[in-house]
């Protein structure tokens, strides 16, 4: 089965491939019906805006029809832990609920986000990986406790139209503060997307707040392949001088599984590591990219996301591209014209080297 639980799981060859579909997709809008018969399951442990909508829309638009789940709001409440003892709230496992479901769909869309309770858990994604070891349909990660591929397939698409050709170009992904410790699943997304890209990309970040070394890794093994570089700063203001892409978001630092006040303290003391205007004007003109939501004035300054540098509303309408190229490929839809190794004309460059 051709299941997306992350890029880093699957040859470049089907990242590349997706990603120049998604371009043709943006360049070449249309309703079909290569996926006509087939039904989409989307379960969402967690709250969505892009991604649900996108998802149905992508679904309809290639006349499927999708099927929208929230356990414990409409629907049972579920139990991914096989040695969870089930006298809580969850009223059903996922290895009954799944092995229901994929009798009724032909690929599940699954997000379920990290704990920043359990740190052992989070880091083998346990949850999103129990959904797909029950699931006898391709199963779609919409993000996961470490991965967020669809909306790193967006941000690559988004990358490439507006730079052109990104290679040798700086991307720098910047922490940004919050109210609240968030997961990091898109962080770890973006700087190994950024890698693939050929960019010269620059995790800036305080103190603490280190993305994993694994995860580090990957985008090194990624850069290494593509000839691009991975380094990191705790000087955000070095870190953004002659940046073509600025990326913010927000993550939790490393104490939160161990201190969670700690790691609140510590995050408010970097307020000042916010985006605004003078910061970017040390960069070379950059774009600007959030993956959304993102709250004005705390991550990001108001006149940044309005001004004529931003991309995130591009990177969200990309979503829906993406994921076109996504389902048409977990389904093997050849009718539309696509096939990893055989991707027609984009009408837009291709990014492989």
């Amino acid at each position: 089965m051709n299941h997306l639980t992350d890029w880093t799981d699957l040859p470049d060859a089907v990242w590349e491939a997706c990603l120049d579909r998604a371009r043709w997709h943006r360049a070449h809008p249309a309703w079909t019906r290569a996926a006509a018969g087939r039904a989409l399951g989307l379960l969402f442990f967690n709250p969505s805006l892009r991604t649900r909508t996108s998802m149905d829309v992508a679904a309809a638009a290639l006349g499927a029809h999708a099927v929208t789940l929230s356990p414990g709001q409409g629907v049972w409440g579920l139990e991914w832990r096989d040695d969870a003892r089930m006298d809580g709230e969850a009223a059903e496992h996922v290895r009954e609920a799944v092995g229901v479901l994929s009798r009724y769909v032909a690929a599940l869309g699954v997000r379920t986000f990290a704990t920043l309770a359990d740190r052992e858990a989070d880091h083998a994604d346990a949850a999103f990986r129990a959904v797909v070891a029950a699931s006898s349909v391709p199963v779609v990660n919409l993000e996961s406790a470490r991965w967020h591929p669809c909306q790193a397939l967006a941000d690559a698409a988004a990358v490439c139209d507006t730079l052109g050709d990104p290679r040798g170009q700086k991307f720098v992904l910047s922490w940004a503060p919050h109210p609240k410790a968030l997961p990091r699943a898109v962080p770890n997304s973006a700087v190994v997307m950024a890698a693939r890209l050929g960019m010269e990309v620059v995790v800036a970040r305080p103190p603490g707040f280190e993305l994993d070394g694994d995860v580090l890794d990957f985008a090194r093994q990624a850069a290494a392949r593509s000839g691009g570089s991975v380094t990191e700063s705790e000087d955000q203001h070095a870190a953004l001088s002659g940046a073509r892409v600025v990326y913010a978001k927000a993550w939790s630092g490393g104490a939160v599984y161990d201190d969670p006040g700690a790691e609140a303290a510590r995050r408010a003391g970097h307020a000042d590591w916010r985006i605004t205007e003078a910061a970017l004007g040390r960069t070379a003109g950059a774009a600007f990219m959030h993956c959304l939501p993102v709250r004005r004035g705390v991550v990001v300054d108001g006149d940044v996301l309005d001004g004529p540098n931003a991309v995130h509303l591009l990177q969200a309408e990309y979503r829906l591209w993406a994921q076109k190229a996504v389902l048409e490929w977990i389904w093997e839809v050849r009718g539309s014209g696509f096939g990893v190794g055989e991707v027609q004309g984009s009408g837009a460059p291709s990014v492989r080297a």
